[in-house]
């Protein structure tokens, strides 16, 4: 099964899994699997990998995921509800129409994921990789995103109003193309922006 996402094609699966059954992830690896409509609310993923795969519907409500990957996988109308994501590989993974109430992340790769127009209001993302994901339209205000290196990220039309950014590479942001109203930054983030905006920052 393919689909296309914002001019995306997910990668194809080659089996289905529409009842979770309460089984346990950990130590496990899924290639090109389809989960759909799954309750993986509250599991302990340890260790397990997700290759490929497409979670459509899925709802990952208060799971905890610990050393685990999710790589070039697709994502589409799945509830991360209180969710904790802690040194989890998500590279090259697809966001569609999900919801991330009180998601935290801690450490992880996240380069290269598709975040286009995502709502992460309120989430907190600390020391992970965000390296030139697309957060095109991101929703972000009031997040916690400290220390995320956000190098070569796509950030335009972005709402970063009131989010606590300090630590974070925002080398890629455009000040004149994202909303930063109440945003906390630390000084060296601050000769970074006034840089971008063309300022002559001196001693």
């Amino acid at each position: 099964m393919a689909d296309r996402l914002h001019g995306r094609r997910a990668p194809a699966t080659e089996s289905t899994v529409r009842d979770w059954d309460d089984a346990d992830p950990s130590g496990q690896t899924y290639t090109r699997v389809l989960f759909l409509d799954c309750d993986m609310t509250e599991i302990v993923n340890a260790g397990g990998v997700f290759e490929e795969c497409t979670f459509r519907g899925v709802r990952f409500n208060a799971s905890t995921h610990t050393d685990a990957a999710f790589v070039n996988c697709t994502f589409v109308r799945c509830s991360f509800f209180d969710t904790t994501l802690t040194r989890c590989k998500l590279m090259g993974s697809f966001f569609d129409d999900c919801t991330y109430n009180l998601l935290k992340a801690e450490g992880g790769d996240w380069s290269f994921t598709g975040l286009p127009g995502a709502d992460l209001r309120g989430v907190e993302l600390t020391g992970t990789k965000l390296r030139e994901a697309d957060l095109t339209g991101l929703r972000a205000a009031k997040a916690t995103l400290r220390n995320v290196d956000l190098s070569g990220a796509m950030l335009q039309r972005a709402d970063l109003t009131g989010a606590d950014l300090r630590g974070s590479d925002l080398s890629s942001l455009d000040p004149l193309t994202v909303q930063l109203r109440g945003a906390i930054i630390d000084l060296p983030q601050a000769m970074t922006v006034a840089e971008s905006l063309g300022l002559d920052v001196r001693p």
